[in-house]
């Protein structure tokens, strides 16, 4: 794992449609990149392709850290941005195929049958931490010792520990092997989502 990698993958702000609750994406994520986020993942359910592709655009261009979109390997590849897939999504192999050389690829992997999916992938969302609202389909909470099972299968792939992770998890959170965190309503639902990023940014300095 690169320095820049580890550095990218520190705190990513994950979007959602309902935890926007309509204000522009593209301000939300600049508070929180001015606060300490590391990278911005892009996922929006109720939005058109052609949106979306208009939205990750403008965040390239307008955030300093990398972006990835959610699920989508065609709008990534034409806004020149990573992607991060699911078990459902395209194959991990294929999108390698798709994407540019050293594309940011990541995966979700909360379960040993997921494993292999991610073997070519940049990083691993590895989760729920937490059992979380914002995604229905995660499957039961892991925990630290459920996450701390998978980090052992990934070998030198880094993985971020997602679902409903707090501030106070932190701790937990990187002796279990987590080199980062990919947070949504911990920052999307807080009053003031700078100041919410700079809580994390402290909470894992301080770990």
């Amino acid at each position: 794992m690169t320095d820049n990698l580890a550095r990218s993958l520190r705190l990513m702000l994950v979007t959602d449609d309902d935890l926007l609750g309509g204000r522009d994406p593209v301000a939300v994520a600049e508070a929180a990149v001015r606060g300490g986020v590391t990278s911005v993942q892009l996922r929006l359910k109720r939005v058109s392709p052609r949106e979306l592709l208009r939205l990750a655009v403008r965040l390239r261009e307008r955030l300093t850290v990398p972006v990835i979109v959610n699920d989508r390997t065609d709008v990534a590849a034409c806004a020149g941005t990573g992607v991060h897939l699911g078990p459902d999504d395209l194959p991990v192999t294929l999108a390698r195929a798709i994407l540019p050389p050293g594309a940011l690829i990541g995966a979700s992997v909360g379960t040993t049958a997921e494993v292999p999916n991610g073997a070519e992938a940049s990083y691993w969302g590895v989760g729920p931490w937490r059992e979380t609202r914002t995604k229905g389909d995660a499957g039961g909470a892991l925990g630290e010792e459920g996450f701390r099972r998978i980090v052992a299968l990934a070998g030198s792939i880094p993985c971020v520990a997602i679902g409903g992770i707090r501030p106070e998890d932190l701790a937990g959170a990187r002796a279990a092997g987590a080199v980062g965190l990919a947070v949504s309503s911990g920052l999307l639902g807080a009053e003031r989502i700078e100041e919410a990023a700079r809580q994390y940014v402290e909470a894992w300095g301080s770990g």
